[in-house]
C-alpha cells in the first residue's frame, strides 16, 4: 500500500522549516488560523501567518539570505530592501517554497506593545507536536475574539475553548481583550 504526505503533513513541515531559519534572526509566533488548525481544527488554510520582532534590515537580510538558500522565496516583492521596506510599513509579505505559491507565510512585523508583549509569553505547544512557537492560547482567543471577529476566527476561538476547558485563565482573556480595545482598537 502507498502512503502519501496529507495537506497538513506538507502544511506542518513548511512551517516548521520557515520557523527553523527566522528562528535564528528574531524572536517569532505563530498566529491567526494555524494556531486552531495545529490543535487539529479540521479547517482549510493556504496560509500560515507569523509575526516576527522587527530587526534591524542588516540581520534581516541575512534572514532572507537563509531563507533563500532553505528553498524558500519571497512572493512578492524579491528585493530584499523593498521586502524589509513593505514589512517597516506595515504591510505583509509572503514567502513560499521556490516556485510553489502554496502554502505560504504571511509575514510580518510586530507593530504596537501588545504584538511585542506576545513575545514574551510565546512557548512551544507539547499538545500541538510542533517545534515552533505560539502565543499563550488566551492570547489567541482574545485575538479572535474581540480583534479578528470573522466567522472563522470565532469558530477557531470557539474550538480552541474546547480543546482547553478548564485550563484556560478566563480573567487573563478578558483582561488582554480589554488590552486590545485600548490599544489596537483606539
Amino acid at each position: 500500500m502507498k502512503r502519501e504526505v496529507s495537506d497538513l503533513n506538507i502544511l506542518n513541515k513548511f512551517t516548521q522549516d520557515f520557523c527553523a531559519v527566522v528562528n535564528e534572526y528574531s524572536k517569532y509566533i505563530i498566529v491567526s488560523g494555524f494556531v486552531a488548525i495545529s490543535h487539529g481544527r479540521s479547517r482549510g488554510t493556504e496560509d500560515v501567518d507569523i509575526m516576527i520582532k522587527k530587526i534591524p534590515f542588516f540581520d534581516f537580510d541575512k534572514m532572507h539570505k537563509k531563507l533563500l538558500e532553505s528553498g524558500f522565496e519571497c512572493l512578492y516583492p524579491s528585493d530584499v530592501e523593498e521586502i524589509y521596506h513593505f514589512l517597516e510599513d506595515g504591510d505583509n509579505v509572503r514567502y513560499s517554497w521556490k516556485d510553489i505559491e502554496i502554502p505560504n507565510m504571511e509575514v510580518k512585523f510586530a507593530k504596537d506593545s501588545l504584538d511585542e508583549e506576545q513575545f514574551t509569553n510565546r512557548r512551544k505547544i507539547e499538545f500541538t507536536g510542533l517545534d515552533i512557537f505560539f502565543p499563550k492560547i488566551e492570547e489567541a482567543i482574545a485575538f479572535k475574539e474581540e480583534y479578528l471577529k470573522s466567522e472563522k476566527d470565532l469558530e477557531d476561538a470557539e474550538y480552541l475553548r474546547i480543546i482547553y476547558e478548564g485550563k484556560l485563565d478566563s480573567e487573563y482573556i478578558e483582561k488582554y481583550k480589554q488590552k486590545i480595545k485600548d490599544i489596537k482598537l483606539k
